[in-house]
């Protein structure tokens, strides 16, 4: 992660600190304009006894006051100045009251100290000389001229030109570094470092001393440095302390080219600052881009040129051919860098080389290109060449190899870190890509992008540049020249593509105003700035309108990254110090991690060990104690060993290790601050890592510094960000193949994808507890809680695009009190909603429920006061306060005692005005057909399945209901309906009944309610009035409403719906045959006594007569019903019982039936006898076998005797008529008489048919034509329906005796097959087939129903007596059958 740009160390002790000068106090000090006073004094008045303002120094007092004042006149210009600013204020202090001698003897300290510090510096010595084969040697003299005479200088100096080590020299030689240090700023610490010490080689001073360097970590100044090399981070971290910069008399911007965002703001800080400091002097020194504009910035300053020491380049160009293709253009960029080496070998660069062949740079914009390349190299022609990777996170072994050729040929393949302030050796060629990753920073989407972009021109001169340092050169370019011709000159400074929240903060923090009004060399965008203060808004750093809070204050004294700040903070609050300091220190440095070029899977393997699954940032703290035991067991080489074989290096593991020693003190300090330690801070300690570290508290200490970096979980897989972008964690992050819903990130890049580095799982509503001030909170549906008695609301909680709750539960009376006690008002009572059975409630719920059925059924609109009056009637007696169920009853119990009846309603309460109660006979409970009574219920909303008249019919009464009676609904809506009614008749009707209401009036006054059907009665009536007969088919029933229609519920015994309807004759049709089971069920259910039927369904299980006569019907009553039942006697096989049945046609089948039963029963041993004697009967066996047994032919002759002997007898009617046991008795002497010639007549009809069964059967096995093979199939099932087992006990004795002629029917018609007879028959048939399947049809409902029509079988017989006249007429019936007759007789079994 990138380093803050203001990181410094904390201040050292050393004589050369701006410590010592008075701007360390000044900065805790008021704004001026708050300080000066009306008649205040100034910096010169004094503070002597008798001024006349204010009380008297006493002697001691004024004594030391005198003495610094003598000081002040060996003191330069401005310290004084700063001293006696100091001595006015401990004058304003006296003036108050306040002691003020620790004061006065602590700016004598700091005053002495200045003294001590300059004559150190006045009698260091140094010994000034001036290399001849630099440039700048030769304009030493205009240039020291130069900055005698201006306080602003810029020297623009080409490479080789050494202004970077002869500036000071000159500074030294006019006689600068004595009342102050001279101050050179470098952009890089390995810089500092090495241009300290070859200055001081130069003037042969130890380092340390003369010449002196302050980077992070590494302080080597000291009393009489004067030359201070220091990187810019550290000056601009010494403005906190010392904001007139009153250390330095000289400051040298060097590289100022290079614009970073640590340049930009020095460079509009000392703007500011010269006016103030005139004996200040600043020098600019600059590469040959743009100088002008440094000029301008400082009011036309001085411009020195100085050339440099460069040899001819050859620049060639070679742009690599386009691909569409990610892949194939990395392909293509390898191999256009193989060409162009190869062309660089081919161009005689190498006769002076020890190698033969020349050195070559090539830059690349990333590793992985490297990688690539380096592959292609390797596959390549070119031998004897090593090929060496130049990039940040290689180790620095790898790294120093670069610089330290060897005897083979090199060519080493580089990002843009080579591009500046490196020199590699050797070089002879270079190969620029043209391309490199360029960081920007999008404040829409709050993301920092590393694409891979163009170059400018100034860049590309840089880098072809790196070749022309020690011979002729040649650089090949792998872009287009025009193309290259319409670059940008220069990269654009990166104050306009970077996060300015740093910057922000140390503004306000030095009172230097807001960004748009600071003197940048270029002004940052208007977007960058918002975005800046947004991401201070995001850490609690500034409030919304951009004043410091006091974090804010806090995190701009702190010399780090405003974001790891907020960590640090954070953790303190989270009690987890110890382990935020190595995190942030981890974050703070680059990833110690190595992963070689040649070896990613085994690094990756060692790198295993310290990974934590959940959480990147844990794996650091396993890496970290992991360091800090090796650390206190091994020494120096074994340590290094370690960190070799756990492919860590070393020099970051040192660095991290004093980062998070500067963090260590720098938490000392702020807990000192904040009271929670000693008074001084060594007296804290911390103590060390834990080894399970509390995961939320660290987590969440992180997430106050980066709570934008959060990520939802998407179905894609990807992470959603708060500005709505998508991001993808990092693959060498531990949480690569998990699926956590929510993530949080170090920070979000964008390269060939955008990634999210450093990641842990956190939860969503961490966010809500560490940010608050973030999260928007809307709050939705506010309800009514019957579990809790209190109201509640739905709460999202968004923080940018991201929800982090959706829907979470919260008391609605503290975000709304007011709105509560509506909501609680209006659901909680008005609704009935409220827990618990409050006796008003109830009562409230019985009168509104009665007064709402009384509007449904004169279904009038708005009978019911409405919600809001309602809800005025609670809220006229509940006082303000009362907003939860344990309020609302611990106030009632005490109103009640005054008023028991105080929250109860009255009808005057719940009738809407203008509103009567409808008429109870109008509009009746029930309704009585044919002494059977139904519940009626009423609903009034139109549109509702269940709007009008419902009438809940048991299922067993169906049966029993006549259809025009419902047609007539209940008294209270007939006139609507006759009304509706007419109105749906034709215009030219319609017209004679003018105005139609009053004529509905008069016709249900007219007509007598339920007479007869309300269409003929209605229809009648019109007539007579009107003149014109109207039929039923001229009302349009679609014009009327539902509710003009009955709607019928019906139900089983246990209340259960099984049909809703409004179409009654489909109801009956559909559910007759369920009814009809449902009322025998009914009757043999009671108890026997209960009534007549009940008695009689008791009866069961007999083989005589006597039981007493059997009435044909019987009334049965079944609550309010009083009903009409058939009783019958029914076959039960071995015996017989009383079934009560609801149809008179199914109870007279039965009974005849059950009567023939009851008579077989009684000469069962006749019947035995004449059997056995049968001669007859072996042969028919034989016959019959086919169908049945020998004792099932037996049983079927007896039965059929039996009907046979009743027939001859006393009539074929006799046995439905007999009622009684006298009856019984006249059919019982019949059949005992006529018993013997009734079996022999029953042998004589059974015999020709079965015959004739066998001889068709034999003429069905013949073969026949494929074509016959359906109506072959047709006549065997037709064979099979007529002569089936028990056929001689089902077909009536009459009928018996057509069936031979019905199979030889059959017969003939297969004969007469042959030639044209086939098409004929499939017309016949096609027609027959038709009244066949109704007859099926209809046969099993009854069946199913378990019910008997004898008009079914008799229809049966006229389908056969008409598949006699199709197939074979001359087999003539008795009665002549056509469509016609089988249309009647069907309409009339049907109606």
């Amino acid at each position: 992660m990138a380093t803050h740009p203001f990181e410094h160390d904390p201040p050292q002790q050393g004589a050369d600190q701006p410590a010592a000068t008075p701007g360390g106090s000044d900065s805790k000090r008021k704004p001026r304009r708050q300080r000066h006073r009306k008649g205040g004094g100034g910096e010169g008045r004094s503070l002597s006894k008798g001024d006349g303002n204010g009380p008297s120094l006493n002697a001691e007092d004024g004594k030391a006051r005198d003495a610094v004042v003598l000081l002040l006149e060996s003191l330069p210009s401005m310290q004084a100045k700063s001293i006696r600013r100091r001595l006015a204020g401990i004058r304003r202090s006296a003036e108050q009251g306040r002691g003020i001698s620790g004061a006065i003897a602590a700016v004598r300290r700091d005053a002495e100290r200045m003294l001590d510090l300059q004559a150190a510096r006045k009698n260091r010595k140094l010994e000034i000389c001036y290399p001849p084969d630099l440039p700048i040697s030769i304009a030493r003299a205009e240039i020291a001229t130069a900055i005698r005479d201006h306080q602003v200088v810029v020297v623009c100096g080409e490479t080789g030109s050494g202004k970077t080590t002869q500036l000071p020299k000159i500074c030294l030689e006019i006689g600068r570094g004595i009342g102050g240090v001279i101050g050179h700023t470098q952009p890089r610490r390995v810089a500092a470092r090495s241009v300290a010490a070859r200055i001081a080689q130069e003037l042969s001073t130890p380092l340390g001393s003369g010449v002196g360097y302050a980077v992070r970590f590494n302080d080597r100044t000291s009393k009489d440095t004067r030359v201070k090399l220091m990187t810019d981070g550290i000056l601009l971290a010494e403005t906190q302390r010392d904001r007139e910069l009153l250390a330095y008399d000289t400051i040298i911007i060097d590289e100022a080219h290079e614009r970073s965002l640590n340049i930009d703001f020095l460079l509009g800080y000392l703007k500011r600052l010269l006016p103030r400091r005139p004996d200040l002097k600043v020098v600019i020194t600059s590469a040959t881009i743009d100088p002008e504009r440094f000029s301008q910035h400082f009011d036309g300053a001085p411009i020195i040129r100085v050339d440099g020491r460069m040899y001819p380049v050859e620049i060639r160009y070679r742009p690599v051919e386009a691909t569409p293709d990610d892949a194939d253009a990395d392909q293509a960029t390898a191999a256009a860098v193989v060409a162009a080496v190869q062309e660089i070998d081919a161009a005689g660069l190498a006769d002076a080389e020890p190698t033969g062949r020349p050195d070559i740079l090539v830059f690349l914009p990333g590793e992985r290109e490297i990688h690539d390349v380096a592959l292609a190299l390797q596959r390549s022609a070119i031998v004897d060449t090593e090929v060496l990777p130049l990039y940040s996170r290689l180790s620095n072994e790898q790294q120093d190899q670069v610089f330290h050729p060897g005897e083979r040929r090199r060519i080493v393949l580089a990002t843009n870190v080579a591009e500046t302030s490196l020199t590699v050796p050797r070089i002879r060629g270079v190969v620029d890509s043209g391309t490199a990753r360029i960081a920007r920073y999008s404040p829409r989407s709050r993301v920092q992008r590393l694409p891979v972009e163009p170059i400018s021109q100034s860049s590309a001169n840089q880098r072809s540049g790196r070749c022309g340092r020690i011979a002729p050169g040649l650089c090949i370019r792998l872009c287009d020249k025009e193309e290259f011709a319409k670059r940008p000159e220069y990269t654009s400074p990166e104050i306009l593509r970077s996060n300015l929240a740093s910057v922000i903060l140390q503004m306000a923090s030095l009172r230097l105003g807001t960004p748009d009004s600071f003197p940048f060399i270029e002004q940052p965008s208007a977007k960058l700035v918002r975005d800046g203060y947004e991401t201070l808004r995001e850490i609690a750093a500034v409030t919304r309108d951009g004043e410091l809070t006091d974090i804010g204050r806090t995190l701009a004294a702190m010399p780090i990254d405003p974001r790891l700040g907020r960590v640090v903070l954070a953790s303190v609050e989270e009690a987890c110090l110890p382990e935020i300091l190595a995190i942030v220190a981890a974050l703070s440095v680059q990833d110690p991690r190595e992963r070689t070029t040649g070896g990613r899977g085994v690094a990756d393997m060692a790198h295993a060990a310290f990974r934590d699954s959940g959480s990147d940032f844990l794996s650091f703290l396993r890496l970290w104690r992991a360091w800090r035991k090796a650390k206190a067991e091994k020494g120096s080489s074994a340590l290094r060993s370690w960190c070799r074989r756990n492919y860590l290096s070393f020099i970051r593991m040192r660095e991290w290790q004093d980062v998070h020693d500067q963090l260590e003190d720098l938490a000392k300090e702020l807990l000192t601050q904040n009271g929670r330690g000693g008074r001084k801070s060594g007296r804290i300690s911390l103590p060390e890592v834990r080894a399970d570290p509390p995961s939320g508290a660290v987590h969440r200490s992180i997430l106050a510094g980066f709570v934008s970096n959060i990520g939802h979980r998407m179905e894609t897989g990807e992470y959603r960000g708060i500005t709505g972008t998508t991001f993808e964690i990092f693959p060498g992050s531990g949480l690569r193949r998990q699926e956590a819903p929510w993530i949080m990130a170090a920070e979000i890049v964008e390269t060939s994808r955008r990634w999210a580095r450093t990641v842990a799982r956190i939860r969503a509503d961490w966010v809500e507890r560490v940010a608050p001030h973030l999260v928007r909170k809307n709050h939705y549906e506010p309800h009514f809680v019957p579990e809790t008695g209190y109201v509640s609301a739905f709460e999202r909680v968004i923080f940018g695009d991201l929800d982090l709750v959706e829907r979470r539960e919260v008391p609605f009376a503290p975000i709304d009190g007011e709105g509560a006690r509506e909501v609680f008002i209006q659901q909680a009572l008005v609704s009935e909603r409220l827990p618990g059975d409050a006796p008003f409630l109830l009562r409230n719920r019985a009168l509104r429920e009665k007064l709402q059925r009384l509007g449904d059924r004169g279904r009038e609109q708005g009978i019911l006061a409405d919600d809001a009056e309602q809800f005025a009637f609670y809220d006229s007696r509940i006082p303000a306060e009362i907003h939860n169920a344990a309020a609302l009853g611990s106030w009632r119990r005490k109103a009640e005692r005054r008023n028991p009846r105080i929250l109860e309603m009255q009808e005057s309460d719940l009738m809407a005005f203008g509103h009567d109660r409808p008429d109870a006979d109008a509009y009746p409970d029930r309704y009585s057909i044919g002494g059977i009574d139904l519940t009626l219920r009423y609903r009034h909303e139109p549109g509702v399945e269940d709007d009008g008249v419902t009438a809940t019919i048991p299922l067993e009464l169906l049966g029993r209901l006549d259809a025009g009676r419902f047609e007539w609904l209940v008294p209270g809506l007939l006139v609507d309906k006759i009304e509706a009614l007419i109105r749906s008749l034709p215009r030219r009707m319609r017209t004679r009944f003018m105005p139609i209401r009053e004529t509905a009036a008069g016709a249900a006054e007219h007509l007598r309610f339920g007479e007869r059907p309300l269409f003929e009665a209605l229809s009648g009536y019109l007539e007579a009035i009107g003149g014109a007969p109207i039929r039923r088919a001229d009302y349009r029933l679609d014009m009327l409403e539902v509710h003009h229609f009955m709607r019928f519920e019906l139900v089983d015994a246990e209340g259960q719906s099984l049909a809703v309807t409004r179409d009654f004759a489909a109801l009956v049709t559909t559910h007759r045959d369920h009814a009809r089971d449902a009322f025998e069920a009914s009757m043999a259910s009671l108890d026997e006594g209960d009534d007549e039927a009940a008695r009689l369904a008791a009866i069961r299980d007999r083989d005589d007569w006597d039981f007493g006569p059997l009435p044909g019907s019987v009334i049965v009553r079944r609550g309010n019903h009083r009903l009409t039942a058939f009783p019958a006697i029914s076959d039960e096989g071995s015996t017989i019982r009383i079934r009560v049945t609801d149809d008179a046609l199914t109870a007279a089948s039965v009974h005849a039936a059950g009567v023939r039963r009851l008579l077989s029963l009684q000469v069962r041993d006749a019947l035995r006898h004449h059997l056995e004697h049968l001669t007859e009967l072996e042969r028919l066996s034989l016959l019959h076998a086919p169908l049945g047994s020998a004792d099932g032919l037996a049983r079927d002759l007896g039965d059929l005797a039996i009907a046979i002997a009743v027939e001859q007898g006393v009539g074929a009617d006799a046995a439905a008529s007999a009622r009684d046991r006298s009856s019984f008795l006249v059919l019982d002497d019949a059949v005992r008489r006529d018993l013997w010639p009734a079996l022999e007549r029953a042998c004589d009809l059974a015999e020709p048919i079965l015959v004739a069964r066998q001889s068709m059967l034999e003429m069905l096995d013949r073969p026949t034509p494929a074509d016959w093979i359906g109506i072959r199939d047709d006549e065997r099932r037709h064979l099979d329906r007529l002569v089936r087992p028990g056929f001689l006990g089902r077909i009536p004795p009459a009928r018996l005796a057509d069936v031979p002629r019905y199979i030889e029917t059959g017969r003939r018609r297969l004969d007469r097959l042959r030639g044209s007879g086939l098409a004929r028959d499939g017309a016949r048939r096609e027609e027959l087939e038709g009244w066949i399947r109704l007859w099926k049809g209809r046969r099993r409902q009854l069946d199913q129903a378990g019910r008997i029509d004898p008009r079914l079988e008799d229809f049966g017989w006229l389908v056969e007596d008409y598949r006699v006249s199709l197939f074979a007429q001359e087999l003539r019936s008795a009665n002549r059958v056509s469509p016609s007759v089988l249309k009647a007789a069907w309409a009339l079994m049907t109606s």
